[in-house]
């Protein structure tokens, strides 16, 4: 047994643990014998001296204790981290296949990498480190990462960090931004990637999160089949990644709107990209703002609607506020399109999970005093994983509908 500091759990603590779950709040630790740092690895026993885990231990977040092994003869060194980024990388090349030079190569707890994402465009990897015990270490992964992608006959240039997020300094640690050095430092930000044969200019420095949402991939190219000769609305666009699928696949008109006239634009520079510019319409307006004013001036001249806002709740005590944002927004699509019209909508955060997002959809539907026919139920992409005994990993909503 290897000698690190041991922490002993509640029996709630335990249960946890051994029903799979990664992570032990600070409430659960009873104590803690022997020194450590924060940031270092702590062995996880039950109150009858039971190993349950080892995991990165910090004082200054709520979640004491995020495991990373439960194997009690795991030695933490290079070799162990090489091993997990290898599993990761063969996992994408799987699941992924053609799309591997274009999708997440590390998805944090679900890899066994805590508070770690890793997304690829093409030779730029952008990276999110949410984690001190992960911030500790992360050269070495930077390093791992770029030397087992060589062996996979994949090419990198540079990686760069946009660990630029408030939810860092509840671990402690400060905002922070900026490439790696032990690659490229000198690139523009900006690269090009190619997602369902569209390309998308994406800026990984200035744009949201890593720089462009992977997770919709397939769920993009679901609704080229329904968008084909149709009128598209597509709401919250970002980057146009929904609305260049429906253009794309031959809708006879497709608007895009966002609130944010950087998105706009960025759509639109996307749109030309994909010699797609003469197809398209882009707005810029407040989304429940526009289907407002859609109604009021007697209808909308849209049979499918797409709903793909940012998340509305970030945490459990927002979650009335955010079904009630939900609804107002599904119920506006739901007036505005006609019997036979088509509603792709979805969530994007873990806490309003599935049964609650369904609810409200039944109850809006029933607002709007129309049906809903199920086409598709869909997910996150599997480069995104769900674990089963980790709620967390599974946040991505995603269904479309015929209105009857």
């Amino acid at each position: 047994m290897r000698e690190f500091p041991r922490g002993f759990v509640t029996a709630k603590g335990e249960k946890a643990l051994r029903g799979g779950h990664p992570w032990v709040y600070g409430e659960e630790i009873c104590e803690v014998r022997g020194e450590y740092e924060n940031g270092g690895l702590v062995d996880v026993f039950s109150s009858k001296e039971r190993y349950l885990g080892t995991g990165f231990i910090n004082d200054n977040s709520k979640i004491r204790v995020r495991i990373i092994s439960r194997n009690p003869n795991d030695k933490f060194d290079r070799d162990f981290y090489r091993r997990r980024v290898r599993y990761a990388l063969e996992y994408r090349k799987t699941v992924m296949a053609e799309d591997f030079s274009c999708c997440r190569l590390i998805f944090g707890e679900a890899d066994c990498f805590p508070g770690f994402t890793v997304d690829r465009f093409g030779d730029i990897l952008v990276t999110q480190v949410l984690s001190l015990g992960i911030e500790k270490i992360k050269d070495m992964l930077y390093e791992l990462l770029a030397e087992e992608l060589e062996r996979l006959g994949e090419h990198i240039s540079a990686i760069y960090e946009r660990s630029d997020v408030k939810i860092r300094e509840l671990e402690g640690l400060e905002q922070y931004k900026g490439f790696w050095s032990g690659l490229r430092t000198d690139l523009s930000g900006v690269t090009e990637i190619v997602e369902n044969g569209i390309r998308y200019t994406v800026d990984y420095i200035n744009g949201q999160k890593t720089g462009f949402f992977l997770d919709q991939k397939y769920n993009r190219l679901a609704i080229r089949r329904i968008a084909q000769g149709r009128k598209v609305l597509d709401c919250f666009t970002h980057t146009g990644a929904f609305a260049l699928n429906a253009a794309a696949a031959g809708a006879k008109l497709v608007n895009a709107v966002d609130i944010s006239e950087d998105a706009v634009e960025m759509t639109k520079r996307n749109a030309a990209l994909n010699g797609l510019a003469d197809k398209m319409q882009f707005t810029t307006a407040n989304v429940f703002d526009y289907l407002t004013e859609l109604h009021k001036n007697g209808g909308s001249p849209y049979d499918f609607i797409i709903l793909d806002p940012p998340a509305f709740t970030k945490s459990s005590s927002t979650v009335k506020n955010a079904v009630r944002g939900y609804k107002e927004i599904n119920l506006k699509a739901m007036r505005l399109l006609p019997r036979g019209g088509y509603l792709a909508t979805c969530s994007c955060s873990h806490f309003m999970t599935e049964p609650l997002f369904k609810q409200m959809l039944h109850d809006a539907a029933a607002d709007a005093n129309i049906s809903l026919r199920q086409i598709e139920a869909r997910r996150q992409s599997p480069d995104h994983p769900i674990l089963w005994n980790v709620p967390e990993t599974d946040y991505l909503k995603f269904y479309i509908f015929q209105v009857v």
